[in-house]
């Protein structure tokens, strides 16, 4: 059970994503760090940085409690595990002012202004590297964006616990590259590995 426990906790701290430019954009950053800097960009008063430091300790200190707890169920430890973080960040955005709230939506949409901006320039790059035609390219979009979409429903579906949408986020990953595979011909399939190979190449060299 003790080891099981471990398993799960280790999973629950892998970040998945579907867009593949997002992960790129944040590499390097460290999660703290980003917090920190929203925070500078939210202008915190005082009272609100001790508040928040209070609450990241109690949260701390439940998860602590619930790890040393070795007589629940798998179930019961992922429910608890969910509802403390659930608990955490409705704390998190009730210390928030209107205006506060009013920029975190505007930063959340000027993020994913760039992040279109991001995947429309790589993908131009593609289609000439590639030599796509105008209907593979129609279809990569239209992939993305059904994609963009079961994303979105796991990740607001409450009744899933976090293991089991990391789990669904894995098998989507994996649906959404054997898709992809088939929208390029055998020899467009055969440049990117060459052209995969070469990153790879250039990396073990720096």
């Amino acid at each position: 059970m003790k080891k099981l426990l471990i398993a799960l906790m280790a999973l629950g701290m892998i970040t998945l994503s579907a867009n593949a430019q997002q992960k790129r954009m944040m590499k390097g950053k460290h999660p703290q760090h980003h917090k920190m800097a929203i925070a500078q960009k939210l202008n915190f008063s005082e009272e609100q940085k001790k508040q928040v430091k209070l609450n990241k300790e109690t949260y701390k200190k439940q998860l602590q409690e619930l790890n040393k707890n070795e007589n629940i169920t798998v179930k019961e430890f992922r429910d608890k595990k969910s509802a403390l973080h659930k608990d955490q960040q409705a704390k998190m955005q009730s210390l928030l002012t209107l205006e506060q709230k009013n920029q975190m939506a505007q930063m959340k949409a000027e993020h994913k202004a760039k992040a279109e901006q991001h995947y429309a320039a790589r993908m131009d790059k593609m289609k000439t590297r590639l030599n796509l035609s105008d209907n593979q390219v129609a279809k990569m979009k239209a992939q993305r964006g059904e994609m963009s979409a079961k994303l979105k429903a796991i990740k607001e579906d409450d009744k899933m616990d976090r293991v089991a949408k990391q789990e669904k986020l894995m098998a989507l990953k994996t649906q959404m590259k054997d898709d992809r595979k088939k929208i390029f011909t055998a020899e467009q399939l055969q440049k990117m590995e060459e052209m995969k190979k070469g990153r790879m190449e250039k990396k073990t060299v720096k």
